[in-house]
């Protein structure tokens, strides 16, 4: 057996693997005819993470974007690579703490938007020293 295989801890995805690369016990008798056809399975970390060292899984913890489908408990999927821009969802720290907002910015102010009419705007002017972006919502896992 090739010792860098099995020992190795570089994760390279699943794309390139088929059923022969999966390594098994040596059985006797026949495969079950289904093997033939069976498909590569789905890799959430293909699919989702586009930057692996940039990319972080974050519980919200607020119903403030539930109008836009993101609920208290579910699992955000944030890449701090990625530039804001109008319309994206953020995450945003505003006096230490963090906040899920809909980034808006215009030519001379920046504004942070919930879609619900229960809570009005942040207006983010000049002198706010504690605001920055953290990351951007790229994807939401929602549990039922």
């Amino acid at each position: 057996m090739d010792s860098d295989k099995i020992f190795s801890s570089k994760y390279n995805g699943s794309k390139g693997m088929t059923q022969f690369d999966i390594h098994s016990a040596n059985a006797t008798g026949f495969g079950a005819a289904a093997d033939d056809y069976m498909e590569r399975g789905i890799d959430l970390n293909e699919e989702l993470v586009r930057n692996k060292p940039a990319t972080f899984f974050m519980r919200v913890s607020s119903d403030a974007m539930k109008e836009a489908g993101i609920y208290k408990g579910d699992v955000a999927i944030v890449d701090r690579s990625i530039k804001a821009t109008n319309g994206k969802v953020i995450i945003a720290i505003l006096n230490g703490d963090m906040l899920i907002r809909r980034f808006e910015k215009t030519k001379d102010s920046i504004r942070l938007l919930t879609d619900s009419n229960k809570l009005s705007p942040i207006q983010i002017d000049n002198t706010c020293e504690d605001f920055a972006i953290w990351g951007v919502v790229t994807y939401v896992i929602h549990t039922p």
